[in-house]
């Protein structure tokens, strides 16, 4: 055989065997699991999180009661609202944080099918970054995913709840200037837009809880797949 020819063969049939061990040894860190039962078991975890996080943040109180999601109004704003609830204006500055809230609960809701159509379109790469990667793995998952067309999807909702409070026009003029100064981020200039990204954080950060719930106890998740994946992780 020619030798050039042979090197070839030779280094195609070194990397084919590399890569087959290293897919038996990603097995055997998860107690020998198959690629189908891992993808199977991460699938149902993930999208059990997304769904108890939709449930828990699209209700009345999934943001305004949670002070883990809450919505305030942004940095120099909030400073400025308390002086103004001294000033006796603090029933305005209430009605408009609690609408930013609503619209946020109002607006979740939306995200069942994304999130579940994100889950299901997984592929391996996905699956071994978020078995081998830390608590915000599942996090940055979703949020690579379905952030841009959440938001497009969400903003609407926003936008018609924050219109409903006539304080929301003063906070965009306001908001506008400040950011002009320096004293505010341009992306927080916007109620609407401000509001949408919170309510996407929000989101995120709650699917980040859910599946730390199921790291931390996967028979407690009533799942025998979600069990024997994660239990081997530990």
């Amino acid at each position: 055989m020619d030798r050039r020819l042979f090197n070839i063969a030779a280094g195609s049939s070194l990397s084919a065997l590399l890569l087959a061990a290293h897919d038996r040894a990603y097995a055997l860190s998860l107690g020998d699991l198959t690629n189908a039962e891992a993808s199977s078991g991460l699938k149902t975890a993930l999208e059990k999180g997304a769904l108890a996080a939709v449930s828990l943040l699209g209700k009345t109180d999934g943001f305004l009661g949670n002070d883990k999601v809450r919505i305030p109004l942004p940095g120099f704003l909030d400073d400025a609202a308390r002086l103004l609830k001294t000033l006796g204006q603090g029933k305005r500055v209430d009605e408009l944080v609690t609408t930013m809230n609503r619209a946020a609960e109002a607006a979740v809701p939306l995200a069942k099918d994304l999130l579940v159509e994100a889950v299901k379109s997984m592929n391996v790469t996905d699956a071994k970054r978020i078995l081998s990667g830390g608590d915000t793995s599942v996090t940055g998952f979703f949020a690579e995913k379905t952030r841009e067309p959440l938001a497009i999807r969400f903003l609407p909702v926003v936008t018609q709840a924050t219109e409903k409070v006539g304080l929301a026009e003063k906070y965009n003029r306001v908001a506008g200037k400040a950011a002009d100064m320096g004293l505010l981020k341009k992306e927080d200039a916007n109620i609407q837009g401000y509001v949408t990204g919170k309510t996407l954080d929000g989101l995120y950060f709650m699917i980040g809880e859910e599946e730390r719930k199921i790291r931390r106890d996967p028979i407690g998740s009533g799942s025998a797949i979600l069990k024997k994946v994660f239990g081997a992780l530990k």
